[in-house]
């Protein structure tokens, strides 16, 4: 199954280097909400660019093209969808979802797999790009190779989704306050959201009925 990630792979890794700023942000903000222990996983793992600083050792993705490079920075890949996971229930303390959701076809089953591979009282953590940001409105009226059949979610959309899915005991934090190619520093995460471009939204598991 080849992709526009396949297809573009190097291009959308070099993003993370050419804006390293942003990135590292984003880590900041994920890193607020990651639990300090624990197995995790990462559900478009892509290139390990999250994964692996974050350590988490375990991802999945459909682009044999990006796992490749993500095995390359340390982390263990294995191909799959993140509507059909290729683990068994209640495997995992955490699971991480950065940007990933809007690219899937299925976001709420990608949701309930994440539920499902999650031990009781399991922490999910999705980064997003805030449809209602600064950065959402841009990316949604660029329509770049990699966003331009993008789905975006605002914070109260995935939080409607996530609660709807079994999960409870939301927490955000927000970064990126400027464009990309305007930074010159790290931005220290700030709780909440509505300003920033980049959101970190962590929720725990309930008991399913």
């Amino acid at each position: 199954m080849n992709t526009v990630f396949d297809k573009y792979h190097q291009r959308f890794d070099a993003w993370y280097d050419r804006y390293k700023f942003a990135y590292l942000s984003e880590l900041e903000a994920i890193k607020k909400v990651l639990p300090p222990g624990g197995r995790g996983l990462e559900i478009g793992v892509g290139t390990g660019r999250f994964a692996a600083p974050l350590g988490i050792t375990l991802g999945v993705d459909p682009s044999m093209d990006m796992i490749k490079i993500a095995a390359q920075r340390g982390v263990n890949v294995r191909w799959g969808l993140g509507e059909a996971l290729p683990f068994l229930g209640e495997t995992f303390d955490y699971v991480v979802i950065v940007v990933t959701l809007c690219f899937v076809k299925e976001p709420l089953k990608v949701l309930k797999e994440a539920r499902r591979v999650l031990k009781k009282e399991g922490k999910i953590i999705v980064g997003i790009i805030d449809k209602n940001s600064f950065l959402g409105r841009f990316y949604q009226k660029k329509r770049s190779i990699f966003y331009r059949d993008a789905h975006f979610f605002s914070v109260k959309e995935l939080i409607n989704l996530l609660k709807s899915t079994g999960f409870r005991r939301f927490s955000c934090y927000q970064t990126i306050f400027r464009f990309p190619e305007q930074m010159s520093s790290i931005e220290k995460p700030q709780r909440a959201f509505g300003k920033g471009g980049f959101v970190a939204i962590s929720a725990r598991t309930t008991p399913l009925s």
